[in-house]
């Protein structure tokens, strides 16, 4: 697919051209199966008009290097290990949408397509056409494998202010972490693949708002077939640090209610 974006090249619609549309339309009713490699700088509308997609994001002039690469990788020959670095809509309704929004004052419980019944639970943040999550998120990839995650464990049932402070006031080097979250990945297919393991926290109760969702760590984990490893994570106490209502970076009293 050619590109249909860049610089000076604002899109009021994230749809295809009428004519790469209609062509695909054509493809897809042969009934057979459809991929899609596509160069984008941005997300596009097209899943229902393919069996599967590789995002290839722009590449400038090197893409004759790149296509035959990419063809190798839908043949399996290449392991894909790719990770989204933004968020995917359903529609264009949905934006702007990103992982690390703020919660909003009537956050759903569920996330439906339509309203559930009851009168209550009709009014909260949601849409009454879409569900609120994202076609794909954030961190979202897809590889020739099956990864399984164990559960997160904690070397401290909790974190005390002082510990955090000390750990702020001190350089990352000369001060050991205050918290080590440690989890098992397991490659249950056939294929070694390399998966990107990513750690998320999340902030509630402090003076300023504080996203549902934020990176705080990521490692990438080459997995033979069949194996397992444990992936650990020392998470730093500028991890649970803010800048608060006065505009001071630290850390306040608050619960950690998403760790994983």
């Amino acid at each position: 697919m050619a590109r249909n974006d860049g610089e000076a090249a604002s899109r009021a619609h994230l749809d295809l051209r009428v004519d790469r549309n209609r062509l695909l339309e054509a493809v897809a009713a042969t009934g057979k199966p459809v991929v899609l490699l596509v160069f984008s700088g941005r997300p596009l509308f097209f899943l229902g008009l393919s069996s599967m997609f590789l995002l290839c994001w722009p590449c400038g002039s090197p893409v004759y290097r790149l296509v035959p690469r990419s063809c190798r990788t839908l043949f399996g020959e290449n392991i894909p290990s790719g990770k989204l670095s933004m968020t995917w809509p359903r529609s264009l309704g949905q934006i702007p949408l990103y992982y690390n929004a703020l919660s909003t004052g009537r956050p759903a419980t569920q996330d439906e397509a339509r309203f559930p019944n009851g009168h209550d639970e009709k009014f909260v943040s949601r849409y009454i056409d879409e569900p609120n999550s994202p076609q794909f998120s954030f961190g979202f990839g897809l590889t020739y494998s099956t990864l399984r995650y164990g559960p997160v464990e904690l070397n401290k049932p909790e974190l005390r202010l002082d510990w955090l402070r000390e750990g702020l006031n001190k350089s990352s080097s000369s001060s050991p972490a205050p918290l080590l979250a440690t989890a098992n990945v397991t490659n249950s297919g056939s294929l070694t693949v390399t998966e990107t393991v990513q750690l998320y926290v999340r902030l509630q109760g402090t003076s300023v708002s504080e996203p549902v969702r934020a990176l705080k760590g990521f490692q990438r984990v080459t997995l033979a077939a069949g194996e397992t490893k444990r992936v650990v994570f020392s998470v730093p106490a500028e991890a649970f640090a803010l800048w608060n209502d006065q505009n001071v970076f630290t850390v306040e009293p608050c619960a950690c209610d998403r760790l994983d």
